[in-house]
């Protein structure tokens, strides 16, 4: 029993530095326990006054009231009021007048007799000072700031002249109304294969350095024999191309010709067609299977696609 006791006693007895951390943890905990209570004490929180929000609300409350109450003044249609008016007394008490008028033609006192409200007057004699017109009397209901209730009841009453310029039917139409002819401009056709770097510039998108590219590849190449390849010039947007496309031809399509059976290494991978691979392919088999008999012979080699016979084909020549 006093073994048992002593066993305890050791199990529940704690070091110098065990008590300290437990001292400490306690502390903490009851430190974080009471910090939440004091925070009333040492923050304070900020007042809201809410009676001016309080005072706009019923403000507000107010007008939308007296808006509904007065935007109909009866149950006939000439009392009615434009709903962006001011509420006046002048304005409850004026009743809006309903007559035939042009949109077009009508003055600012006959658009306030009809209902109108100033600033909607305004944007319409803005819009008639720029040179804008009403064409039908549906137009009136793109005014900005006129309310659709007011488009419904001014339409039965919009009348817009038609100007007509009188005929005499014994008169000649045409000598009455003198045909205008435009100026027809002809675009100029520009040889690609003889046109100069002035020439390209000549034409849209196209500057000095884009124009000397053009004249440097077909230089390398001996010479266009399609429009198209204009488009394989570095640099050359096909945007701009198909801006510039109709004003390109080619009067007489005569490249520039390398002989298969003599021309170097050297020669031949200087084409733009003809890459070193090639080249090579057409000297070595030549070295090996004598002069070439014709053109097609070039597509017994493996590297010469039907693609690759049909873009170099042009400018080889046996002779």
């Amino acid at each position: 029993m006093k073994k048992f006791r002593e066993q305890v006693a050791a199990y529940f007895s704690f070091t110098r530095k065990e008590r300290t951390g437990i001292i400490t943890l306690v502390v903490l905990i009851l430190l974080i326990c009471i910090l939440p209570l004091l925070f009333p004490f040492f923050i304070r929180q900020k007042q809201y006054d809410h009676s001016r929000f309080a005072k706009e609300v019923a403000a507000l409350d107010r007008q939308v009231s007296d808006s509904g109450a007065n935007r109909y003044t009866g149950s006939a249609e000439n009392e009615y009021r434009d709903p962006g008016a001011p509420i006046t007394g002048s304005t409850r008490s004026a009743v809006p007048e309903l007559f035939y008028f042009d949109p077009n033609t009508i003055s600012v006192t006959g658009w306030k007799r009809l209902g109108l409200r100033d600033k909607t007057i305004q944007t319409i004699q803005r819009y008639l000072a720029k040179g804008g017109r009403f064409r039908k009397p549906e137009d009136i209901g793109k005014i900005w700031g006129l309310h659709p209730d007011a488009v419904d009841r001014l339409l039965p009453y919009v009348r817009m002249e038609e100007n007509r310029v009188a005929v005499n039917p014994s008169m000649n139409t045409q000598a009455a109304y003198p045909a205008h002819n435009k100026p027809v401009f002809i675009k100029t056709l520009i040889d690609i294969n003889t046109a100069d770097t002035s020439a390209f510039i000549a034409l849209p998108g196209i500057g000095s350095k884009l124009a000397a590219r053009i004249v440097s590849f077909r230089d390398k190449l001996g010479g266009f024999v399609a429009v198209e390849q204009l488009k394989e010039t570095f640099g050359l947007p096909d945007s701009t191309y198909q801006k510039i496309k109709e004003r390109l031809h080619i009067t007489q399509p005569a490249p520039r010709q390398l002989n298969v059976n003599t021309a170097s290494l050297d020669d031949l991978k200087s084409h733009p067609y003809i890459r070193y691979a090639i080249a090579n392919a057409i000297v070595q088999y030549r070295n090996q299977h004598g002069e070439f008999g014709t053109l097609e012979d070039l597509k017994k080699i493996m590297l010469i696609t039907g693609d690759v016979y049909t873009r170099i084909q042009p400018y080889l020549t046996l002779h």
